[in-house]
């Protein structure tokens, strides 16, 4: 019977050691994976992926961004197209550290946005976390689903479609 409890504790001290140990993707990388540039480069980091699995990146909203000196100059408010756009990044390193043949004249091009929600404004200070998750690809199409939190809250939500393409 002790021999058996020991058996355990080792078993369970084992997968904890087992644990996958996150990968980041800093910005030197990302500039590698996709063409944005400022201002519109709008994924700061990636904390952790899974190739051809998910993604979780961030993105840091500050008052210093050009959106802001128009939306709204009284009430600054992140642009919803511009969430939608950080996820859309996000899409595509993910889809670009998954796919193995990729050649350096090719992008992710947006063909389509479904089931969108916008729950919640993204004001300055705000840090934007990313989460897509692949669902399938056919044909060079590929389709995520995202969200964006902040403070663990979901402010935008949508269903992302992707066209592969050469430049």
């Amino acid at each position: 019977m002790h021999q058996i409890r020991n058996l355990k504790l080792n078993t369970t001290e084992n997968q904890q050691t087992q644990e996958r140990v996150p990968q980041g993707i800093d910005l030197k990388e990302i500039q590698q994976l996709i063409p944005h540039r400022y201002p519109m480069l709008l994924v700061d980091r990636v904390l952790d992926f899974q190739e051809g699995e998910w993604l979780h990146a961030i993105k840091n909203v500050t008052y210093n961004e050009p959106v802001f000196t128009g939306h709204f100059p009284e009430f600054a408010i992140f642009p919803g197209v511009l969430i939608l756009e950080a996820m859309a990044q996000a899409t595509g390193i993910l889809g670009f550290k998954t796919a193995k043949d990729r050649g350096n004249d090719e992008m992710y091009l947006f063909a389509s946005l479904d089931n969108v929600r916008f729950k919640k404004p993204v004001i300055p200070g705000d840090t934007m976390h990313l989460h897509v998750k692949f669902i399938k690809e056919r044909r060079g199409m590929w389709k995520f689903s995202g969200e964006a939190k902040v403070d663990g809250k979901i402010v935008c939500s949508a269903d992302i479609m992707c066209a592969r393409r050469k430049l």
